[in-house]
């Protein structure tokens, strides 16, 4: 069983972390990815850094800028990630744009992906149709989940498209912006979060964008099944580097 479904089953909130791969320094990636799993983080997205990351905001796309300058590609990655299985249980999901892993080739991506142990990928700019019809077969014959992301705007026909095509979980977009930490979330987030979870989705929802603090995660996470942080635990990184995870992490629950 793919280990974001084995996550999934188990009763407790998630808490996912997103961070750019190869940031603050290139050889961070791994390190970084066992000190949150021993801070108790659920589940783990690592970034594919990449030159016009469109859904980001500043923060991330500025790691990402700072990454590809290192020198992190995806066959770097991949080469970090070669013996991470060994100590490391938690989900691990990529989540970048598609230009770099049709560069890489897809079907090479998703093998390397399976030698490494990565459960899923995140794909912001591949649409479903495309994904069903062209990469689908792929992408689950290296037993991997495509997480697909709805917004606001995503009209409820199309949510259910989505949640009838899902494996593993739908990415819910809190806002239509790009990327970033909020303090807080308003009424119309609110409204929104309630809307989604009355159409008792066949799929769990993980919500992502804005949450930076105990009280977006727990405002996020009243209507789901668990929430993501990125921009906020980039922006410690930045500040605080790698040696101060666990501070980070026991400021969210």
């Amino acid at each position: 069983m793919n280990r974001i479904q084995t996550r999934l089953e188990e009763k407790s909130k998630i808490l996912s972390v997103y961070f750019t791969a190869g940031y603050p320094a290139l050889a961070d990636t791994a390190p970084i990815i066992r000190e949150l799993e021993a801070c108790g983080v659920d589940m783990i997205e690592i970034g594919l850094p990449f030159s016009d990351p469109l859904a980001d905001g500043p923060t991330i796309q500025e790691s990402s800028t700072v990454a590809l300058k290192g020198g992190m590609t995806s066959k770097k990655l991949f080469e970090q990630l070669k013996d991470i299985r060994v100590d490391v249980g938690i989900p691990l999901i990529i989540m970048g744009y598609f230009n770099p892993i049709l560069q890489y080739g897809v079907e090479a991506f998703c093998q390397s992906c399976a030698e490494v142990g990565i459960d899923g990928l995140i794909i912001p700019d591949l649409p479903l149709e495309i994904y069903e019809r062209d990469y689908r077969s792929i992408f689950e014959s290296y037993g991997l989940f495509n997480i697909f992301l709805i917004t606001p705007q995503t009209s409820e026909e199309r949510i259910r498209q989505i949640d009838a095509a899902s494996k593993g979980f739908i990415y819910m977009v809190s806002s239509a912006s790009t990327t970033g930490a909020k303090t807080s979330f308003g009424e119309a987030e609110q409204s929104y979060f309630k809307r989604v979870e009355a159409m008792k989705l066949r799929m769990p929802l993980i919500a992502g964008f804005g949450i930076s603090n105990k009280a977006t995660f727990n405002d996020a996470t009243a209507h789901t099944r668990g929430a993501i942080i990125g921009s906020a635990f980039i922006k410690h990184l930045t500040s605080c580097g790698t040696g101060h995870i666990a501070d980070f992490i026991k400021q969210i629950r």
